[in-house]
This record gives C-alpha cells, sequence and structure tokens, in this order.
C-alpha cells in the first residue's frame, strides 16, 4: 500500500495542535561515550481533527537540555499557524507543506535538525489521528505485521549487569550495550553480557560516534570474540559516505546507523552503498512515517534489516513498532531497558516482551493515548 492510496481516504482539517513537555528524575544516571542523562525528557503532540479525532506524535528531544521547550515553541508558533484549519489530502501532503513552508526558516535559524523533529512528530501524531478513525492499528493500517523483534538497549557502561539480567527475564533475547569508554571496561562488561544473553542470545553494541575511522577499525577488532549482532555508530553520524564504505570494508564486524542521518539523500546513500548492515532511522528526528515507512521498504528490498532507533516515551516507542511492523518486521526495534517513567507510566498494559518479541495492538492507531495525569505530574517547568 502506497502512502497515495492512503492519503486519498484520510483527508484531515487540523483544529488544534498542543504541546506537552515532560521530564521525570531518574535515579540513576544513563551514560554514553559523550554524555550523561540526569532526567528523562519527552515532548508529545496532541493534534485534534476539526472532527474531533485525535492523534499522537512524540519528538526526539534528548538533547540539548531543555531541548524540549524549544522545540514545543518551534511547534505553536512557527509550524502551527502555518497547518492549522487548512484542508489536506491526507498527512502527507501536511508534511510535504510543512517539508516547503519550513526549509527557510531552517536555513535562517541555523537549525535544521529542530525543524526536520517538529515536522516529523507532527506526522507522526497525524497518522496516529487517520488510522485510529479508520478503525485500525498503525501496523495494519499500512498492510503490515503485527509481530515484531525488540531488543533491550540503553545498557550504559556502569554496571550494565543487573539491567541485562532484568531484560531477560522481561522476556528480551537481545540487548545493546554501550562502548567507546575504556577498553578494559568495555571488555569485561561484553564478557558479562554474553553470559547472561547466553549462546543464543544476541548483543549488540553502540559506540555513540566514539571514534576516528582509523580508531574505529582497531577497536572493532576488540569486540569481535562476543559474536555481537552490529557495531552501531563507531564514528560520527556526519561523517562522508566514503568514510562509511571505507570502515565497512575492514571492518570485524557489520555496521549500524541511521539516528543521526536526515534526508531522502543520506539515507538512499546509505542503502546503495552497502555500507551498513543494519539501518536505524528515528521517526522522531527526520521523516516520520511519511518517510520512514517508505525508507524501511527500500532497506528491507535491499537485504537490509531495518532497525528503527527510540529512546524516549511509550508514545515514540509505539510509533517506531508499529513502523517496523508496517515496514514488514524485518529488523528489530530498539526498546530502551532503562527506568523511565514516561515510558513505564505511560505504556499501554497489553504490550508485553515475549522470547524476543512485542505482539503489537489491535488498538487502533499506536494502540492508545496517553494518560493526561500522568502528563500532568511531569509536566517540565
Amino acid at each position: 500500500m502506497s502512502h497515495s492510496s492512503v492519503d486519498a481516504s484520510a483527508p484531515v482539517r487540523i483544529g488544534e495542535i498542543s504541546t506537552f513537555v515532560l521530564e521525570a528524575p531518574i535515579a540513576k544516571p544513563v551514560r554514553n561515550s559523550w554524555r550523561t542523562l540526569t532526567s528523562r525528557s519527552a515532548l508529545l503532540i496532541r493534534i485534534t481533527g476539526d472532527d474531533g479525532a485525535q492523534g499522537w506524535g512524540e519528538v526526539w528531544c534528548n538533547y540539548p537540555p531543555r531541548g524540549a521547550h524549544h522545540r514545543a515553541d518551534l511547534i505553536n508558533h512557527v509550524a502551527a499557524p502555518i497547518i492549522t484549519d487548512r484542508d489536506f489530502e491526507g498527512p502527507q501532503q501536511v508534511f510535504r507543506t510543512l517539508e516547503k513552508a519550513l526549509r527557510i526558516p531552517a536555513v535562517t535559524a541555523g537549525e535544521p535538525g529542530p525543524f526536520a523533529q517538529i515536522a516529523a512528530g507532527i506526522d507522526n501524531a497525524l497518522w496516529d489521528l487517520v488510522s485510529k478513525r479508520a478503525g485500525k492499528p498503525l501496523w495494519q493500517y499500512f498492510g503490515g505485521v503485527s509481530r515484531v523483534e525488540v531488543y533491550a538497549s540503553g545498557l550504559s557502561p556502569d554496571e550494565p549487569g543487573p539491567l541485562a539480567e532484568q531484560a531477560v527475564k522481561n522476556g528480551f533475547r537481545a540487548a545493546k550495550l554501550k562502548v567507546g569508554m575504556e577498553s578494559a571496561v568495555d571488555l569485561k562488561n561484553s564478557a558479562e553480557l554474553r553470559t547472561i544473553l547466553g549462546e543464543s542470545g544476541k548483543l549488540m553494541y553502540d559506540a555513540n560516534q566514539r571514534w576516528t575511522v582509523a580508531q574505529a577499525e582497531k577497536e572493532i577488532r576488540k569486540f569481535a570474540e562476543f559474536d555481537p549482532v552490529w557495531m552501531e555508530e563507531p564514528i560520527a553520524g556526519d561523517e562522508p559516505l566514503s568514510a562509511w564504505k571505507t570502515l565497512a570494508g575492514t571492518s570485524a564486524l557489520p555496521l549500524a546507523a541511521g539516528e543521526n542521518a536526515r534526508g531522502r539523500a543520506a539515507f538512499d546513500g546509505f542503502i546503495e552503498s552497502g555500507a551498513l548492515k543494519f539501518l536505524q532511522p528515528d521517526m522522531g528526528k527526520w521523516g516520520g512515517f511519511t518517510e520512514c515507512l517508505p525508507l524501511g521498504r527500500r532497506a528491507i528490498a535491499a537485504g537490509i534489516k531495518f532497525c528503527p532507533h527510540w529512546l524516549g516515551s511509550s508514545v515514540g516507542l509505539m510509533s517506531s513498532l508499529n513502523l517496523l511492523g508496517a515496514a514488514g518486521g524485518s529488523g528489530w526495534g530498539e526498546f530502551d531497558a532503562n527506568p523511565n517513567p514516561l515510558r513505564e507510566l505511560l505504556m499501554p498494559g497489553d504490550i508485553r516482551v515475549s522470547e524476543g518479541f512485542v505482539t503489537l495492538s489491535s488498538a487502533a492507531g499506536i494502540g492508545f493515548a496517553p494518560d493526561l495525569d500522568v502528563l500532568r505530574e511531569f509536566s517540565a517547568k
């Protein structure tokens, strides 16, 4: 099913856009190779159509501090006036309208990332709205599958063992460890996680853009003995495609990336080059369903595993897992394993991890609407 065929039966007129900036304290900071999170943030979007139908989306806002506030301002003061009280054929036309209208403002502000992120979140909310109006879950609305494989994500270098053990108890059969710190710590953690996961469990790595190409070639070899699935972002996300191709040619492990890529040309370059075996777009950073669903289908058709990135609340998580299902399910969905009230307290009750898989809800849209009491409780100052 193409976007255009869906759009034709999904007219939309936006009556109101509401933003919810959330922040939740966490007991244990989450660390990667270059930063530490001491609280968890989220920016949710609720779009109400003029017919009263509602949809929810989420914008990536993990950095910088108070980034969610800024992005909410961009939605409320820049994007909303462009798209409210206008008739559109469907979410795709709204996205294209924003893409065109925000181009020069993004260039002028020097902020292509935040502008792309707000367009993505709005797109996700609109697809939730039209699929809820149609009475179908998003994975089904796009003709996909309901069962998707997931991995436990966000295992920081600081005592990842207990978190991995809990993840296995919770039904996960794959986990991703953050590396790129001290080599001895990385190898110790790797050995511990390999033991916890067992021979049949899947281990992934995320270096969070830590190394140069030359460093990555050397460092990656150290991890091969633990039989991991991939090494994610060993080099900076904005390195030219030639650097990724060079590294792919010498890397001891398959490469994964995409959360920090933006634009069709960048992703198509990755697909055509064969440099990545695992493609990881973040639908709250760029593209939403309108761009990331056809991207996922292109990747899968090219023999690349589609592994949508997500680290935020349950709204974006369920959008992301529905995206994977909609694309056909060939890959892994990222499922943060760290304690996060914005995920746990908002999570729909019918979502469970069992033997490494999640069966998506049969409820319409992303499968739920967030509890407004929880949103009020964690409303950021």
